[in-house]
């Protein structure tokens, strides 16, 4: 028996699981680095269709709401804000103009029960259904997002799948956030007042 055959056979074996290694490895960051961008993509079919709702809304409403142009406008400007940050992939931005245009929804829907006519209204329902259920189906989908962002971090930070992530330049994601001020309670009296 040939020992020097033997260790270069051990070596060579040990070379190729290293490498089928490295390969599962780099694979699976792949698929996490491609759940993330997936996510994102399910994020931004919601925010295409409420973004073709809102003017929809705010024509509805402006038939009815004379008073309230500064509300309108607040909710159209936030709409663009949206828009823009979606369009460049800017999950800061766009955390911060949600949070504007979410203020901005609650104010109009708070505002419209002040309007009778507007309630009753079967196109401004409509709407308003529409626009609600597309706010919860973000709302979930902006979770699944945050946990593939999260998961994406997690691997690339991990050894030894931090090797990989730096050798082929596997980068973090950035998490959607929304600010303190969407989550606080309303204040009605003030929208009234």
């Amino acid at each position: 028996m040939d020992w020097g055959k033997v260790i270069l056979l051990v070596i060579g074996a040990g070379v190729v699981v290293l490498l089928v290694y490295a390969i599962t490895l780099y694979n699976q960051l792949v698929a996490v680095k491609h759940a993330v961008t997936q996510a994102w993509s399910n994020i931004d079919v919601l925010l295409r269709q409420r973004h073709e709702e809102l003017p929809k809304l705010v024509e509805a409403c402006r038939q009815y709401m004379q008073y309230e142009q500064a509300t309108l406008e607040r909710v159209i400007s936030a709409r663009n804000a949206v828009s823009q940050a979606r369009d460049r992939s800017d999950v800061k931005m766009l955390g911060q103009a949600e949070t504007a245009l979410r203020t901005g929804l609650g104010q109009l829907f708070a505002l419209a029960e002040n309007y009778p006519q507007l309630q009753a209204n079967a196109s401004f329902q409509h709407l308003q259904q529409r626009i609600s259920g597309l706010e919860n189906g973000i709302a979930d989908r902006r979770e699944l997002y945050n946990a593939a962002v999260n998961i994406n971090n997690v691997r690339i930070e991990q050894f030894p799948d931090v090797l990989i992530a730096r050798m082929f330049n596997f980068q973090a994601a950035e998490l959607l956030r929304f600010s303190e001020a969407e989550k606080a309670d309303v204040d009605l009296r003030q929208l009234f007042s």
